[in-house]
């Protein structure tokens, strides 16, 4: 193995090392964090400077899309009107290696004096940050990664998945489900495959392609050509769906007649085409798509008019078709 593989997984062992430790170590005030997070009206507010400030953005990002409305707030701001930012019934949860951070002591004694529940994650329990905390998490290493024992390595890898810890017991207690994620991820794969609705993505107006029972060969080329969809709805005199010309239809008829041209949408159309309507899953198209082999499908409205038209393209493109 080469130098600088060697390197990497040396890096790989040593903060490995320190994840077992931490595991082990967790205790009753893990559970007292969830409990205070759980039994709060408001938010959590989430604060650290440095290398814990960006691991406790990211612990903020995780909780507010799992259920648990979080924020990130920066201590040194926080002591210039930031802290207005909290309401009442808000719970902090505060991130420091040494538990002894200025800026994060700084804004204890508001914090405390609000009455706002105060959670930490140090590498001190015997720290002024871990004490003053109606609950801590011990996020002590015994080494850092970095060949110098200096640089936040091994210490903001166990804080980040000591966050991650408690969001997924968060998401246990609050009965989170995959419903629940997809709302917050409304333009995720399952938040596409929950929410999003044909009339979400369709194309309508002017963009679909309709001709006439009575509309000539010439004109419905160009109308299937034009609107490039491969097919036409073919509707009748009341605008109700008569039936679909699709390319197949075209290569059928000008194999069958000598004389397609003289023929009308009405002689070669497929009557009673597979059809959804706009409230439907869009999920629900691309199900319908895959049973009949086809690559549109037409949406009409309660008259049975057409109103819209989706095509598989629009629907992978959404991320549907896994």
């Amino acid at each position: 193995m080469s130098k600088i593989l060697d390197i990497a997984v040396k890096t790989f062992d040593i903060e490995i090392e320190g994840l077992e430790a931490a595991k082990k170590r967790i205790d009753a005030g893990f559970e007292r964090a969830v409990e205070l997070i759980i039994s709060s009206k408001g938010r959590l507010a989430v604060t650290g400077m440095g290398k814990s400030g960006h691991i406790a953005r990211k612990i903020a990002a995780t909780l507010s899309s799992t259920g648990t409305p979080a924020f990130f707030i920066h201590p040194a701001e926080a002591v210039h009107g930031d802290m207005g930012m909290l309401v009442k019934g808000d719970v902090v949860l505060a991130l420091s290696k040494s538990g002894e951070t200025e800026e994060i002591k700084a804004i204890l004694p508001l914090i405390k004096r609000l009455g706002y529940p105060l959670i930490s994650i140090t590498g001190n329990p015997a720290s002024t940050l871990a004490k003053k905390s109606d609950a801590h998490l011990d996020g002590s290493v015994e080494r850092e990664a970095c060949s110098l024992n200096l640089a936040p390595t091994s210490s903001t890898t166990l804080s980040l998945v000591l966050g991650d810890a408690l969001a997924v017991a968060l998401m246990q207690e609050r009965s989170f489900t995959d419903k629940d994620f997809a709302l917050y991820h409304p333009s995720g794969a399952l938040g596409n495959r929950l929410y999003l609705r044909v009339a979400d993505i369709w194309h309508t107006g002017s963009d679909l392609p309709v001709v006439k029972l009575s509309t000539p060969m010439k004109d419905l080329l160009y109308i299937i050509s034009s609107k490039r969809f491969g097919c036409a709805a073919v509707i009748d005199g009341e605008g109700k769906l008569a039936g679909i010309v699709t390319d197949g239809d075209l290569r059928r008829c000008m194999e069958k007649y000598e004389n397609y041209g003289k023929l009308t949408a009405a002689a070669i159309m497929t009557r009673n085409p597979k059809v959804i309507a706009p409230v439907e899953l869009a999920i629900s198209a691309l199900e319908l798509m895959g049973v009949y082999s086809i690559t549109t499908l037409l949406s009409v409205d309660a008259e049975g008019k057409p109103v819209g038209i989706i095509h598989m393209h629009d629907l992978i493109r959404r991320g549907l078709e896994g």
